[in-house]
């Protein structure tokens, strides 16, 4: 089956009519396979592989793997074989160095062999990203402030990191960005570049990617700058490729950057806010999506615990559609079917995922069934 790929984190029992059970029957047209992080240590840690049919919603639980702790992001590679997971021992964002685990994917039903565990060299690993050849994958060390990548080779497990980036510096919040703090780093549409949102400099940080050889040069233009203590958190690209969106934690905002793809470069046109003017609580912005079709964009507001949905204009701009609860405490992920049809949303702290249908004309959301139960969901990859 054609893999599809999007990411975010979910887990669960039961929703709407259906209930998640062990499942034995072959893929239908509308399934799609959903691998689902619980961020925990020990044996509550673990990679779920459930089936979901988009047309019903229906969920089932396929296989769990289990030698894998504190898997807080996912990542597949473009040959629909092979999975990659954070994985922390003991205790996430520590001391130590974590690592990247590599997953034969040995069949439909999403049973998980590991090939094999590369360092990451960093702490708080929280990103990953495979490049569209399948030769590198691609890694951001929060706590640590640093990127690398580590050479794919050809059954799918990982060499050792062939390249390092420490990020050095630090902005006006004093707590949160006493230093750099590299939450994502994101493959452009065009396979060139690598860009990595660093929270605790206020940059997205731009990279030239040497894809056969795994390495990163610093580019003609080696960031752009958000407004200072907005703290950049996720990057997603319009499928269209002209447009870069990223959330930012601390400001509870979205800014849109055109993409100029021949040279590369990141020219700014907007920030707009993802709450509404009279909330006045506490709130960390965490993931951002865009539908497959380029048409609308949800992010997640923790603290308000919603989801602010955008439409995308033609010239890449949002205008704010509406924001809804996201149906339990703290969403923290997002991600969207390959056919447009449903939004999932990880309420990590809420050990909950919530469903929503998306409306093809409007953006809106609305909620499907009940939460489906999960521990501390951190990433969901469809496949």
């Amino acid at each position: 089956m054609l893999v599809r790929r999007i990411m975010m984190c979910c887990c669960g029992w039961i929703i709407g009519a259906g209930i998640v059970t062990l499942g034995t029957r072959a893929m239908a047209a509308d399934d799609v396979l959903v691998f689902v992080s619980a961020f925990a240590a020990g044996d509550e840690g673990a990679i779920h592989a459930y089936r979901v049919n988009t047309g019903t919603s229906h969920w089932e639980l396929l296989h769990r793997t289990t030698d894998v702790e504190h898997p807080f992001f996912l990542a597949l590679a473009p040959d629909e074989r092979t999975l990659y997971a954070i994985h922390a021992p003991g205790a996430f964002g520590g001391a130590a160095d974590e690592y990247v685990a590599a997953y034969d994917i040995r069949d439909a039903n999403g049973q998980l062999q590991l090939l094999n565990r590369q360092s990451t060299r960093g702490s708080a690993s929280c990103y990953l990203d495979v490049d569209a050849s399948g030769k590198t994958v691609v890694v951001a060390n929060y706590n640590t402030g640093s990127v690398a990548a580590l050479p794919r080779l050809s059954d799918g497990s990982l060499g050792e990191i062939t390249a390092f980036v420490q990020h050095r510096g630090r902005s006006v919040d004093h707590e949160r960005q006493e230093g750099p703090h590299a939450h994502c780093a994101v493959v452009s549409p065009d396979n060139r570049l690598l860009l990595a949102a660093d929270l605790g400099l206020d940059q997205v940080l731009v990279y030239q990617l040497d894809a056969s050889r795994a390495q990163l040069t610093p580019h003609l233009q080696p960031f752009v700058r958000t407004a200072p203590g907005t703290g950049p958190r996720h990057l997603v690209f319009h499928p269209g490729g002209h447009s870069l969106y990223v959330i930012n934690e601390l400001a509870g905002s979205i800014t849109h950057f055109s993409y100029l793809g021949e040279s590369g470069f990141l020219v700014e046109r907007e920030t707009v806010p993802t709450l509404p003017s009279d909330y006045a609580g506490e709130n960390l912005c965490a993931d951002l999506k865009v539908t497959p079709d380029g048409k609308f964009l949800y992010g997640t507001n923790r603290g308000h615990d919603s989801i602010a949905a955008y439409r995308i204009d033609a010239d890449g701009r949002l205008t704010h559609v509406a924001t809804v609860p996201s149906g339990g405490a703290g969403p923290q992920n997002l991600a969207i079917t390959p056919d447009g049809r449903l939004l999932l949303c990880a309420n990590m702290p809420g050990n909950q995922v919530t469903l929503f249908r998306i409306d093809a004309e409007h953006g809106t959301l609305a909620p499907i069934g009940r939460p489906i139960p999960v521990p501390s969901p951190s990433c969901i990859l469809l496949r």
